[in-house]
């Protein structure tokens, strides 16, 4: 699981104390950042030379999540960038600045629909002009399968980028719709619906094995010709086994310079589970990945999280690489070494506590590459393994990624969020004095104890909960940090200053789900990602069950809607019920209860709201998603072929790495 970078929350950073340029460009309503990778420098060659062979494998797997996110999305991208290198016709026009702009996108979604919202892109330049750039450019450049001529591309691919009507969403959520039918995501093969998909899953599934494997994250589901369902596993030899093979032999190399030995063994154990597909193999990777604590330098790779699969079983291709920040660590490891305090002393039922929390480890890192569904919008904290069994005997690993979080409040200053959106003076420095460190906090609680909390009864299905799973998951665990950041432990361990300090986490949190997340929607839309569904179902949840007591409502000045929090501790109350009721579906695997909080508080959008927080956000001129443009890693070798030195450099251009990444990370064919 992890925590997206996602709260559009007025937070005031430390000033910048050196020359590094984080804001870059923008476009449509992304703005790109750069992130430093502070200490870099300071690493010993061996430990940079592990972090350069880890960041080539990070790389290798680019394809795979543009074929996951889409079955057109490899070939409308090359088709894309092939004009955007060779058009030789007029660069300066409207249409050809409108493909760009798409292309960027495309590039920035890994495929043609948004990497957030899910719905498809709009392209603002006509098919004529784009059907007569192809035809103007080399044919051999673009994805052709055997003889298909350039006007037989165009008339497949045309209605998937042009008509609204095809593959209008990745990952559709919508009560009642068939979610497989309905979504263009590339895990289920076309026409598969949703019964099919879960009843071939749900005969598979071994009654009473206490130890289940994740069934069905690591491949597609497909029909036969005769009709029958099967999966085509994705590892060496199978579907990406082209690009699996390269992330393979990256991983090998880095193997030599590893920190550990414990580390050997768990590259040795991911290597294995990549050449044969084994689900078992994986859980036995994730428990040594768990038992090694003790690396300065780590990294994920692999297919992870599930957000993109309608039902919440397949998992996207994604990597990150980093290490330690020994100093900012402290904070978390103040939090894994008390799991068990804020495990007995949560509000929920005693049936749904772990008697025992075992594993619990975190620290705070510094991103060095990041790949896959991490790139280039990335998450600001991650606890692994996802493995509900796995958690329960081992327990899991939690980061939160200091310089990623440093650069978006960075880029943040100045921003005029908080003048905008904050109720009044006194909280906008309530926000500015403690907002940062409590953000940071409660990414902290989410990731470090939150997903680690709670268990399933004995016997309770962890895909009980099936679409609504990942919103439910998320709720646990911002609900977790949000009770825990007002408790007087937090003091007692020097983590807050006092107990004033979470009253700005509780205010940019409510104005966060009921308001401002809200410019990420389009109008006439309904929230469709988990993670803003989890948001708007916490605040408004609160909303309507504090109405009794005035605990926080929505304010009109001039014309103006407005959070205001009356009783802050009557809003933790409400938040520790939530976080039972929430424990409690988990733990029980109560499907209809988990659809109707869902869809009753996080799903519906209130379009006269909606308008209002769209006029007056559009006037400060700021993009609502932002994502990251990699460093580049150079090496020097001797003679003999060994690394000697590992450099890194921030000034390459946007276009320039998705063009070079494109280039020498190609690694699957147009089709798979």
């Amino acid at each position: 699981m992890f925590t997206a970078a996602a709260t559009l929350c007025p937070t005031t950073a430390t000033a910048q104390t050196d020359d590094f340029k984080y804001t870059d460009e923008q476009f449509a309503d992304i703005q790109m950042l750069r992130y430093k990778v502070e200490g870099f420098e300071q690493l010993t060659l061996k430990e940079k030379t592990f972090i350069y062979y880890l960041s080539e494998a990070a790389l290798q797997g680019r394809d795979i999540l543009f074929d996951q996110n889409g079955r057109y999305n490899l070939r409308i991208r090359r088709m894309l960038e092939t004009i955007y290198t060779d058009f030789s016709g007029d660069r300066n026009s409207e249409e050809f600045r409108a493909l760009t702009t798409y292309l960027k996108r495309v590039w920035f979604s890994a495929g043609i629909h948004h990497h957030y919202g899910c719905e498809k892109f709009e392209p603002e330049f006509s098919a004529d002009f784009f059907r007569a750039a192809l035809k103007s450019v080399d044919a051999s450049k673009l994805p052709l399968t055997p003889g298909q001529t350039v006007d037989a591309l165009c008339d497949e691919v045309f209605p998937v980028i042009f008509d609204p009507a095809v593959m209008p969403m990745r990952v559709n959520q919508k009560d009642g719709d068939d979610l497989l039918l309905t979504s263009a995501c590339n895990y289920y093969a076309p026409g598969i619906t949703q019964q099919e998909a879960e009843k071939f899953y749900a005969e598979r599934k071994p009654a009473g094995d206490p130890r289940p494997v994740m069934m069905g994250m690591n491949s597609r589901l497909v029909r036969d010709e005769f009709g029958n369902l099967s999966e085509c596993v994705w590892r060496v030899g199978g579907l990406y086994g082209t690009a699996i093979e390269r992330v393979v032999f990256y991983l090998e190399k880095a193997r030599p310079f590893a920190c550990t030995a414990e580390q050997q063994t768990v590259i040795d154990r991911l290597i294995e589970y990549y050449r044969t597909g084994d689900l078992r193999t994986f859980d036995n990777y994730c428990i040594h990945w768990l038992k090694d604590t003790e690396s300065s330098v780590d990294f994920v790779n692999g297919f992870t999280e599930s957000y993109g699969d309608p039902l919440g079983m397949k998992a996207s291709w994604e990597s990150l690489v980093n290490f330690k920040d020994v100093a900012a660590t402290a904070r978390a490891e103040k939090l894994s070494a008390n799991a068990q305090w804020f495990e007995d002393n949560s509000p929920v039922d005693p049936r749904f506590k772990k008697e025992e929390c075992k594993g619990v480890s975190a620290k705070v890192i510094t991103a060095a590459i990041l790949g896959g569904d991490l790139y280039p919008s990335t998450a600001i904290g991650i606890n692994l393994p996802n493995s509900d069994w796995v958690r329960r005997e081992f327990g899991s690993k939690s980061v939160t990624i200091s310089n990623l979080t440093g650069a978006y409040a960075k880029a943040a200053q100045g921003s005029g969020m908080d003048k905008e959106f904050v109720i009044d003076n006194a909280t906008r420095t309530l926000i500015a004095t403690y907002g940062s460190a409590c953000d940071d906090l409660h990414t902290d609680l989410h990731e470090c104890l939150g997903h680690g909390s709670g268990r399933l009864l004995p016997g309770t299905d962890p895909d009980t909960l099936k679409a609504y799973g990942s919103t439910i998951e998320e709720a646990r665990a911002d609900l977790f940090g949000l009770y825990y950041v007002a408790d007087p432990k937090l003091v007692e361990l020097g983590l807050t200053p006092n107990l004033e300090a979470y009253k700005s986490q509780y205010y940019t949190y409510m104005m966060n789900g009921l308001m401002t997340q809200l410019v990420r929607i389009k109008p006439g839309f309904t929230i469709e990602e988990a993670h803003m569904r989890n948001r708007a179902l916490i605040a408004r949840w609160a909303l309507e069950h504090g109405k009794k007591d005035n605990v926080v409502e929505l304010v009109k000045r001039k014309g103006k809607t407005y959070v205001r929090i009356n009783d802050y501790e009557a809003l933790r109350t409400l938040f520790g019920k939530l976080l039972a009721e929430i424990q409690r579906i988990k733990s029980e695997g109560d499907y209809e209860a988990a659809r109707n909080l869902v869809e009753t508080y996080g799903v519906q959008v209130d379009a006269a709201l909606h308008k209002e927080i769209l006029t007056r956000y559009e006037k400060l001129n700021l993009s609502p998603y932002k994502g990251f443009i990699n460093p580049v890693y150079t090496v020097t070798k001797d003679a003999n072929g060994n690394i000697t030195d590992v450099r890194i450099d921030y000034t390459e251009a946007y276009d320039a790495q998705m063009l070079r990444y494109s280039r020498d990370y190609n690694t699957l064919p147009d089709v798979n």
